[in-house]
């Protein structure tokens, strides 16, 4: 789809950078951030701006790979990569970046980050228990609220929170509603231009910016589809997207599956749906910062209910004919979680269900291709 307001977001992006740079000289603070479970809230209530980090290239894992083990995940790699090739523009805007302790790969990571930058690690706990693990991970929030507080001199208090509550559950509203439009049948939006409206509006310093431009796009994308325009027709397949985070430079299963005649119309991970759990704004600000981070259905987390309640949520809602699970490789979890994954999703739905396991490059395209095409292919029976 020819979407006018994509030559707009082009160019707010461009220029985000440059309003970055203007709010340091004027004193701001900017906090970067890399995992679904940092509260970017805290960093919002201190009028610090929050900005989300570079790891989905496979441009520096090269260098990466001088420091860390060739066999390591992807994304902790590209991660380091860009750091040590000083070649993410937010990651050298950063006073602070915050870092957490999903896995080990990664916790590990942190350590020699620490030469480039200021690190604070939310230490996070490995299950979801309200009893127990909630009790922890809230003194963890509050310890880092704490952090911020000394970082931009500013007092963080429960109406900064809930300004900042209100300000970041409006913005994942925008974002739902941008995803939701391929329930529609057809989808009257391909997955490759979700992912690159999200991603790209995800980098925002701006976020009342981002909502206005994301809510222009779910009206462009509605009129359009009013009016009959669709990539697809009703037949694709309809595909919903498990596993990793994923973004631009590490979509090439997305790609995959689009330019062999599917859909992407839902994407289940920390870029998607995932992303868009808002916050209980009745309760206590801090608790209430706690308890939704602590919710995201990850699969560090062990059980990880959350993750079989929303595949089971959105399966229905979009009206999938199929499950793909991607797990980048030597992420354990996601890896050993998938045979679950796909038990669930063959057992209580019927539906054809396909893992792979790649990494960022472009090495295995044609190998991941052939599986994708025979599994569409399965799809249209």
């Amino acid at each position: 789809m020819n979407l006018v307001t994509l030559g707009k977001l082009q160019r707010m992006s461009e220029q985000n950078l440059s309003d970055i740079d203007q709010a340091k000289h004027r004193g701001r603070k900017v906090i970067g951030f890399y995992c679904l479970y940092s509260p970017v809230e805290l960093a919002v209530a201190a009028g610090a701006i929050p900005v989300s980090l570079c790891g989905t290239k496979n441009d520096p894992i090269e260098e990466a790979e001088k420091v860390l083990p060739r066999n390591l995940c992807p994304l902790i790699k590209s991660s380091y990569g860009y750091a040590a090739t000083d070649t993410c523009p937010y990651f050298r805007a950063s006073d602070l970046v915050v870092g957490e302790t999903t896995c080990d790969g990664k916790k590990k990571m942190f350590e020699l980050l620490g030469k480039f930058r200021p690190i604070h690690i939310l230490q996070l706990p490995q299950n979801q228990d309200s009893e127990t693990a909630l009790s922890v991970w809230y003194q963890e929030v509050k310890r880092f609220k704490e952090r911020m507080e000394s970082e931009t001199g500013v007092h963080i208090t429960d109406e900064r929170l809930a300004d900042a509550i209100r300000l970041t559950n409006r913005e994942r509203r925008a974002k739902k509603a941008l995803m939701d439009l391929a329930k529609m049948k057809p989808s009257p939006i391909s997955g490759m231009e979700l992912l690159t409206i999200n991603f790209r509006i995800g980098f925002f310093m701006d976020k009342q910016l981002g909502i206005t431009l994301t809510n222009e796009f779910v009206e462009e994308i509605q009129k359009a589809a009013f009016e009959g325009e669709s990539p697809f027709v009703p037949e694709t397949p309809r595909i919903l997207l498990t596993g990793v985070p994923v973004g631009l430079g590490s979509d090439k299963v997305v790609r995959l599956i689009e330019r062999a005649g599917g859909n992407v119309v839902c994407f289940e991970t920390c870029g998607g749906y995932r992303s868009v759990l808002t916050i209980d704004e009745e309760k206590d600000p801090l608790r209430a910062i706690a308890e939704k981070y602590l919710a995201t259905p990850c699969s560090v987390m062990s059980p990880n209910p959350g993750r079989y309640k929303l595949l089971a949520e959105l399966i229905e809602d979009f009206s999938v004919d199929g499950v793909v699970d991607l797990t980048w490789q030597a992420c354990h979890t996601y890896n050993i979680e998938s045979y679950s994954i796909g038990k669930f999703v063959k057992e209580k739905f019927q539906l054809p269900f396909l893992h792979l396991e790649t990494d960022y490059s472009e090495s295995d395209t044609e190998q991941l291709r052939v599986r994708i095409e025979a599994f569409l292919e399965m799809l249209r029976g």
